[in-house]
């Protein structure tokens, strides 16, 4: 069975020695010093591998499963969950007013990759609820607030986001779910969702669920969508769960991954809800949850990829495979480890050099949430608005690819159920689909993102780079600044691109955008790549009391900066040869 250990050093090398939290000037950060966040670091990465990676393998297997309308969830998560709960894990970095440790986003975005690794579909439930919390906070009344929070900030009772139909995912303009307005000012809900991520479980006693709705009489199309929170059990005015709600579970959704997950089939049948927020208003509202989610899924790509490697790792110095092609390097044994062999370190290097850098690009977008929802920073809270479809496309392609990577060390064996690592491939593999498909992602990017405020936040973007550059211009950060600057160079052509030919022809910047996506994912990695360089060079230069490790982070970044930036002129290519590749077939051709 796979093992899992949290990373918590190079966390904290992220979190203090690349961004200085607690020198930062956004409120709670004064707080993160190094002992403190190691402390819960470690806490947390204990519960990780002690409690939630045995369960992991456990909740692939089993799955969840539904009799006679409820959901039971695989043997082990119970214990687990009130484990959870009971260190108040579930509410890290939500508010103390209602319960939660009032902690800083970042760091729950630290602690939440470490759960992720161990158990995805064990996490989920918890940041599902989290994402509901938020809505809420944001969006609720403040009835509405005193009544749920509490119990969700604790996870006494869990919540969901109820966006899908059978028949719409992306377009959620088309839905058909009504809510139909009550003479107490409550709805009644009518319609059916489905993929709805832990839907319905036995681990907590009421499920609030965050429903897509429309009212009758509304404005057509998506203008016309409202939000709803709907119980599954409804709640008296004391807080208590009161009766039964006209919500049940259709079905479980039988999975690729993420097993251990109840993805359900939801029905709602004059469901007793109640409107968050404005009328009409529900994308408002909804995408107060689902800029959050995103960046977490990103987390999960990063996540996932960590937990392979690791075990990638072990398997390639532990497996005896043919000899090193200079010498052999176990003489003693009857052949040499696989590590000794080229292709292996290049697939082992694609891997770290990808997840360290994923890391700090992670970290730096959750401090930029903070800094716009803590300190009220227009520019981060843009920037990051920016980068959110890249934090989720980018991570998670790559991050798949990760595990595939991981998965190809083991060669045969990692083909067999027995060793584990299908599952990381299997659970990573929804990451690139929900909370709006990679493409999706692109096509926000390129048709939305990049034109928001005038181009504003991607020229302080570009900005931002060429300030490292100009910083770092002496002889050794060459090797580092060089690529970054063509990086950026091409980014920039491939903007300047879609500029000069997107509004006489759309289909240009379309057929260019997860290409440019990447072409952006590539190059924020360079900079934080260029960063750690920068951070580990000052150590060793100033006496470091753990050489081994800058000098670690340095091979690594030389390896990102020879072997994956150059992918940016690749992709820059790809999208200078414009829409007419792409489109040339007519569909019935295909």
């Amino acid at each position: 069975m796979p093992s899992y250990t949290a990373p918590t050093k190079d966390i904290q090398y992220v979190l203090h020695d690349l961004l200085n939290v607690s020198g930062s000037d956004i409120p709670g950060y004064g707080d993160l010093e190094p002992e403190f966040t190691e402390a819960i670091l470690e806490a947390a990465g204990q519960i990780s591998s002690e409690v939630l990676a045995p369960l992991n393998a456990v909740g692939d297997k089993e799955g969840c499963r539904l009799e006679n309308g409820v959901v039971h969830t695989p043997t082990g998560f119970k214990d687990a969950f009130e484990k959870m709960k009971e260190g108040g894990w579930t509410g890290l970095d939500l508010p103390e007013q209602y319960g939660g440790q009032g902690m800083p986003y970042i760091l729950g975005t630290a602690v939440g990759e470490l759960f992720s690794s161990a158990n995805q579909a064990f996490t989920m439930y918890q940041g599902l609820t989290h994402g509901a919390v938020s809505a809420i906070l944001v969006h609720g009344t403040d009835e509405q607030k005193d009544l749920f929070m509490p119990k969700m900030v604790s996870c006494e009772w869990t919540g969901t986001m109820n966006l899908t139909e059978p028949h719409c995912g992306t377009d959620l303009g088309l839905m058909r779910t009504k809510a139909e307005p009550n003479d107490d000012g409550s709805y009644k809900i009518t319609g059916q969702k489905i993929f709805i991520s832990a839907g319905d479980h036995d681990m907590s006693e009421n499920v609030i669920h965050l429903v897509l709705a429309k009212i009758p009489g509304g404005p057509e199309g998506i203008k016309g969508v409202s939000l709803f929170i709907v119980p599954k059990y409804k709640v008296n005015a004391d807080g208590s769960v009161g009766e039964a709600n006209g919500v049940s579970v259709g079905s479980i959704e039988e999975k690729m991954g993420i097993h251990g997950n109840s993805t359900c089939v939801m029905n709602y049948d004059e469901a007793e809800g109640y409107l968050l927020g404005e009328m009409h208003k529900g994308m408002r509202a909804m995408f107060t949850m689902m800029n959050e989610a995103r960046l977490g899924v990103g987390m999960q790509g990063l996540a996932q990829a960590e937990a392979a490697y690791q075990n990638a790792v072990i398997y390639a110095k532990d497996r005896l495979q043919g000899r090193a092609v200079t010498g052999a390097e176990n003489p003693d044994g009857p052949a040499d480890p696989l590590i000794v062999h080229p292709d292996i370190r290049r697939n082992l290097m694609d891997q770290k050099s990808f997840i360290e850098g994923a890391r700090a690009f992670l970290l730096w977008g959750a401090s930029m949430l903070d800094a716009g929802h803590l300190k009220g920073d227009k520019d981060a809270e843009g920037l990051v608005s920016l980068m959110t479809p890249v934090l989720k496309g980018f991570l998670t392609d790559k991050g798949y690819e990760a595990t595939v990577n991981a998965q190809q060390i083991y060669g045969g064996h990692g083909y067999i159920e027995e060793w584990g690592m299908s599952q990381f491939t299997r659970d990573a593999r929804i990451a690139m689909i929900y909370e709006g498909a990679n493409g999706v992602q692109a096509l926000d990017l390129v048709g939305r993102k990049l034109a928001l405020e005038s181009g504003k936040h991607v020229m302080a973007f570009f900005e931002m780079v060429k300030g490292f550059c100009k910083e770092n211009n002496g002889e050794d950060m060459a090797e580092f600044v060089e690529p970054l600057k063509q990086a950026s160079k091409d980014l920039q052509a491939a903007g300047m691109f879609f500029m000069q030919n997107g509004m006489k022809n759309p289909n240009a910047a379309l057929a260019g955008s997860y290409d440019f996506m990447h072409l952006f994912g590539y190059t924020c990695l360079g900079l934080m790549w260029g960063r750690m360089a920068k951070v580990s060079q000052t150590a060793l230069a100033n006496g470091t009391d753990d050489p081994a490790f800058h000098e670690t982070k340095l091979a690594t970044a030389r390896y990102y900066m020879a072997r994956q930036l150059p992918m940016t002129s690749t992709l820059l290519k790809r999208i200078e040869s414009g829409a007419d590749p792409v489109m040339a077939l007519h569909a019935d051709n295909f």
